[in-house]
């Protein structure tokens, strides 16, 4: 009887083997984790794409449209919102260096299987998925990097941030960012080519960032059939279905105290919106 239960008891001890195994799939990904983020961050294109957005929107259209961003009222300059236009669209500007960020780290998928380094990949050990999360990990790193140099100009908008608020930010950034290069990599894996793939990306995140009110408020101060009225019908509902909108809203909230919709509604859809894109390019990625 002794003999027995020592037997199940050492059965039920996890053996060094799958200690071993699970080393070698955390080395796995950190290493092909570490190969995206070293190749997008040396990619000139991409640097000078991360630093001339922000420049362009925030020092440019932030400050033109400002005047257009307020009314009079007896004399007196009010803002429509309490902020300026600057402040208004500064989150929304870290959201669209992430879009494309994200977006386009997943072209990497692209070159390697032209390259044949992809083929070489998926025949190793290595199971798919774990190749899958190591390249969505180092593309959404890459995007938060490049959102963070948008926070780096934070104070030229006015805006007042803590550790508290950035470290916040952050874990938003990185969600909207999983999300995104797992889209990519859906995208991907349907372009043969790389004139094809930004055509797409420039389809996906231009109509998304338009439509996710983050260079135009919907009015606050509106019910929502004030708000029919006063804006088409056709655009609130693209507002309103568009999940980039309510991560949109939620970043201004933790950067300028500013939302239009509850913030806990923000996270909950941009955290769906990460795990429904991952389960979607696992399963497309599982048929390369």
């Amino acid at each position: 009887m002794s003999n027995d239960t020592i037997d199940i008891t050492i059965a039920r001890r996890p053996t060094p083997g799958r200690f071993r195994d699970m080393w070698n799939i955390s080395c796995g990904v950190q290493t092909i984790w570490w190969r995206e983020v070293k190749r997008s961050l040396t990619d000139r294109g991409q640097l000078v794409g991360g630093v001339s957005r922000p420049l362009l929107w925030v020092l440019i259209l932030g400050v033109g449209l400002n005047p257009f961003f307020r009314g009079e009222v007896m004399g007196d300059v009010r803002f429509i919102v309490p902020y300026t236009y600057l402040q208004y669209i500064f989150p929304g500007v870290i959201v669209l260096n992430i879009l494309y960020t994200s977006i386009q780290s997943a072209v990497s998928l692209i070159w390697d299987r032209e390259f044949g380094f992809l083929r070489e990949v998926l025949v190793s050990p290595l199971p798919r998925n774990f190749i899958l999360l190591g390249k969505v990990l180092g593309g959404a790193t890459t995007a938060v990097v490049h959102g963070m140099l948008v926070l780096a100009v934070a104070r030229f908008a006015n805006i007042q941030m803590g550790f508290a608020e950035v470290g916040v930010a952050m874990a938003l950034m990185f969600l909207l960012a999983f999300g995104m290069t797992s889209l990519g990599i859906v995208i991907a894996n349907y372009v043969k080519g790389f004139e094809g793939f930004g055509v797409f990306s420039n389809a996906l995140v231009l109509p998304l960032y338009f439509t996710s009110s983050a260079v135009f408020p919907m009015d606050p101060s509106l019910t929502r059939a004030q708000t029919l009225v006063t804006y088409p019908r056709w655009l609130v509902m693209m507002v309103e279905a568009n999940p980039v909108t309510y991560t949109v809203d939620t970043l201004r909230g933790i950067l300028i105290g500013f939302s239009q919709y509850p913030m806990m509604l923000g996270w909950q859809i941009t955290g769906g919106l990460a795990v429904a894109m991952f389960c979607l390019a696992m399963f497309e990625f599982r048929r390369l």
